[in-house]
């Protein structure tokens, strides 16, 4: 599985949730059985055995264990002074590509998962949190369960894919690109008289000011604190000429300078002349 089909695979995600059980295994189960759902058990604790389509497994705490629709299957106690502790999620409505309904994508053809670190604790918090909600009876129980449950399918379906890594070298070429760039220009000629913070705009936008400016750069070739400083030199030289009234200060405010002198200077370096000497008599 790979993960050019990933997100392929998260669009199959809309399970029809059925039930949860937590409990400990005291004996062994009476039936080796199977259902026409699928069922996830995830091991809290303790040590014990598994007979899935005739071959045993051997579980333990942090084991996920993938039963699938139609799949024999059989819990057994391996030392009853060491029983496991299991958590129980039956579903039904998943299909995945190339594998038949309400069959779970699994890992080297084995039912049995073993978890360690990150994704072991994820699984015990959706565990405990899904335990709560069972318990009891609230407004929007069922979808909170499901939410849960989409939440281990997902990490599931990572834990089976090849995650994409960064390539640093990239060149940026793309429409996002265009979009996040104008974006921006729009947002500058709207709001050129007010205290801007490209660190903001950046977080508004779920970017870095890094990547920002990179693309902006990569688009325009300009900056985008220079294309700003532009737009509101502009619009300040055309202040000027048409004859606004008041003072050069007042004309720096109306273009989001507080400092008259800062203001004074650039408009000098851009236009080779000081704001009073383009001021219409």
């Amino acid at each position: 599985m790979y993960c050019d089909n990933y997100e392929q695979l998260l669009d199959q995600l809309n399970p029809t949730f059925l039930f949860t059980w937590k409990g400990t295994r005291i004996k062994d189960e009476d039936n080796y059985h199977s259902h026409d759902f699928a069922e996830m058990a995830f091991v809290l604790s303790g040590h014990g055995r598994y007979r899935i389509d005739d071959v045993c497994y051997d579980v333990g705490e942090g084991d996920l264990i993938l039963l699938n629709a139609g799949q024999k299957h059989q819990a057994l106690v391996v030392n009853p002074a060491d029983p496991t502790t299991e958590f129980f999620v039956g579903f039904s409505d998943i299909r995945f590509p190339e594998l038949p309904e309400n069959h779970l994508p699994g890992n080297d053809n084995t039912p049995v998962i073993h978890t360690t670190g990150e994704l072991r604790q994820k699984l015990f918090k959706l565990c405990t949190s899904m335990t709560a909600e069972n318990d009891v009876c609230q407004a929007g129980r069922y979808l909170m369960l499901k939410s849960y449950l989409v939440q281990m399918l997902v990490l599931l379906l990572r834990e089976q894919t090849r995650p994409i890594p960064i390539d640093t070298r990239y060149s940026f070429d793309s429409v996002n690109k265009k979009y996040v760039v104008e974006q921006l220009v729009s947002y500058f000629e709207e709001h050129y008289a007010e205290k801007i913070s490209l660190d903001q705009i950046a977080e508004n936008m779920y970017l870095s000011p890094f990547y920002i400016s990179r693309i902006f750069k990569s688009e325009t070739g300009d900056t985008p604190i220079h294309h700003l400083i532009n737009i509101r030199l502009e619009r300040a030289k055309e202040l000027l000429e048409q004859g606004e009234n008041g003072s050069i200060q007042k004309v720096a405010a109306a273009v989001g300078y507080d400092d008259v002198y800062h203001f004074s200077k650039l408009f000098k370096k851009r236009y080779g002349v000081p704001p009073s000497k383009v001021r219409k008599k």
